[in-house]
């Protein structure tokens, strides 16, 4: 996992979020910035989220680096606390991947976690 390099209220973001972010706004549109969210479900209890979206709420947290924007909504912060967001690039697949000190067992696929 690359080293984060910006943090804020207990997330951290690596600097491969932001190059993969900034790679997605050139065909996007640089409005847009990337919601990670936590929900219910999922095989393990809760799933992360990564949608691409227009709008923060007041009480989101964001992270920015070089007008790349991550946020995350003020329910999902406290299971992301501590957390490092990051991309990788493997021979598996690309994918945005969460390295969460919170979550107690995930499944295989790394998209469900529980607490």
């Amino acid at each position: 996992m690359d080293a984060p390099v910006v943090s804020r209220d207990g997330i951290s973001v690596t600097d491969a979020v932001f190059t993969q972010l900034a790679a997605i706004l050139a065909s996007e549109g640089s409005d847009k910035m990337l919601r990670v969210a936590v929900l219910g479900g999922g095989c393990s209890g809760f799933q992360y989220k990564f949608d691409l979206e227009t709008a923060t709420n007041d009480d989101d947290v964001v992270i920015e680096k070089d007008g790349a924007r991550v946020v995350v909504d003020s329910v999902s912060q406290p299971f992301l606390d501590g957390a490092i967001i990051d991309y990788k690039d493997e021979l598996i697949g690309a994918h945005f991947a969460i390295d969460n000190p919170n979550a107690t067992s995930s499944c295989g696929c790394g998209t469900s976690f529980s607490m």
